[in-house]
Formats: C-alpha cells, structure tokens, sequence
C-alpha cells in the first residue's frame, strides 16, 4: 500500500472526494482516505506516477505533502 498525506480535508464529503478521485486513477485500487490523520492509502495493480495521484487531488482543491 502507498499511503499520501492529504491536506485540507474536514468531513466526510472531503473523504468522499479524496476517494472517488483517486478511485478513477487507473491502476489504483483499495482506496482508504482517513479523515483523522489527513492520508489516503491505496494499492497499485500497474505503476503510477505519484504525480498523476498528486494532481488528481490538488484538482479536487486538496493539498499533497
């Protein structure tokens, strides 16, 4: 699993977005977004670049660090 910090996040709605973003990555699979730490964690059946990822999330107006 590859585990992202993600800033910015302050309810459910926010993990939604998280999740469903990172979800339609292809490659990415079992998404886990936590509210209460601010990551995501995920598994990767193929290479993704972490910049797709990071870019994917600062889309949704969420910070990467």
């Amino acid at each position: 699993m590859t585990k992202i910090k993600v800033s910015g996040m302050s309810c459910g709605h926010c993990v939604a977005s998280v999740t469903k973003a990172l979800s339609e990555i292809d490659g990415i699979t079992d998404v886990q977004v936590d509210l209460d730490n601010g990551a995501a964690t995920y598994s990767e059946t193929k290479p993704v670049d972490l910049e797709v990822v990071k870019g994917a999330i600062t889309k949704i107006g969420f910070g990467v660090s």
